[in-house]
């Protein structure tokens, strides 16, 4: 059964007659009927008594009715609510961010959206790189913040900004003073990581192999800030992205120095290959595109 057909049997139940609801419908009179006569054989039953000048409803087109005009109601509810979502004035937004990369770059973006789309609601997911790409290929999330690399083929991404990479030393180490320094002289020190999962310790690891070595990991957290409070208190060194360099972090606070071949870690806004984007996702993503822009911007 067809919307269409359901329209055609209101409007000639409306009209009392095939001529007038051909007319409204702007149809030709023998194609209505013949798509009634169609509906009729299909469901077994008629629905109309041709009489004379008139026609009238059967028991069984009587009851079709009534239940038909709660269906094209529920159907053009349906249609308009679509529509919304198209044009972003309805509908959800899942996006999934690293929790500290997420504290500097979200607040630049979440409240321009909101207020060019009032009626989506967002919802904000924080967690570990991995977890992230799992979920985005899952259709758990429509568009997450990330850093490179990304080991899931499924996803598109659209690169944001590269920023530098730092080592991070406790204020009292001799390199403390030096303007830069070659990792591999770090080779026999104590290091303090993020935990598996993180895309940062992804990073860290591959900085420490390049450089000939693998670190002595004597702590781990889930918290970069956490790692760099340790590193501030003498328990050993790490690394950072710049972002957090500009930290403010008081008076007991690491010391940040550059390494040797100024590393880099590439922001990425990934989202699945195979699925369309809506209005309210695309504009999400150009926004926090300009807000990574502005703070790209300060770190130079």
């Amino acid at each position: 059964m067809e919307l269409r057909q359901i329209r055609y049997v209101l409007a000639v139940a409306e009209e009392g007659s095939f001529s007038r609801a051909a007319a409204r419908l702007h149809l030709a009179q023998p194609s209505l009927s013949q798509q009634i006569a169609k509906l009729e054989k299909k469901l077994g039953v008629l629905l109309f008594h041709r009489l004379a000048q008139k026609v009238e409803l059967t028991d069984a087109g009587e009851r079709f009715v009534q239940v038909a005009r709660k269906l094209l109601d529920q159907a053009e509810g349906l249609e308009r609510e679509m529509r919304e979502y198209a044009t972003g004035q309805a509908g959800r937004l899942l996006v999934g961010s690293l929790p500290i990369t997420g504290a500097y770059v979200l607040p630049l973006a979440i409240p321009v959206f909101t207020r060019q789309f009032p009626h989506v609601e967002l919802s904000l997911i924080e967690e570990t790189s991995s977890r992230l790409e799992e979920l985005l290929v899952n259709g758990k999330l429509d568009v997450s913040l990330l850093t490179m690399p990304i080991s899931e083929p499924a996803l598109r991404i659209e690169p944001a900004f590269q920023e530098e990479i730092y080592l991070a030393l406790p204020p009292a180490h001799p390199f403390a003073g030096k303007a830069e320094v070659d990792l591999a002289d770090l080779s026999s020190q104590p290091f303090i990581l993020l935990k598996e999962g993180q895309g940062f310790r992804q990073i860290a690891l591959s900085l420490c192999e390049q450089a000939g070595f693998q670190p002595r990991i004597v702590f781990e957290s889930s918290n970069i800030q956490t790692v760099q409070a340790l590193v501030a208190a003498g328990m050993g060194v790490s690394f950072a992205p710049e972002m957090i360099t500009r930290s403010a972090w008081g008076r007991n606070a690491p010391v940040y120095v550059h390494l040797k071949h100024r590393p880099t870690r590439t922001l990425v806004i990934a989202y699945r290959k195979d699925r369309t984007l809506s209005r309210p996702v695309r504009a999400f993503i150009d926004i926090l595109l300009q807000g990574v822009n502005r703070i790209a911007q300060r770190l130079d």
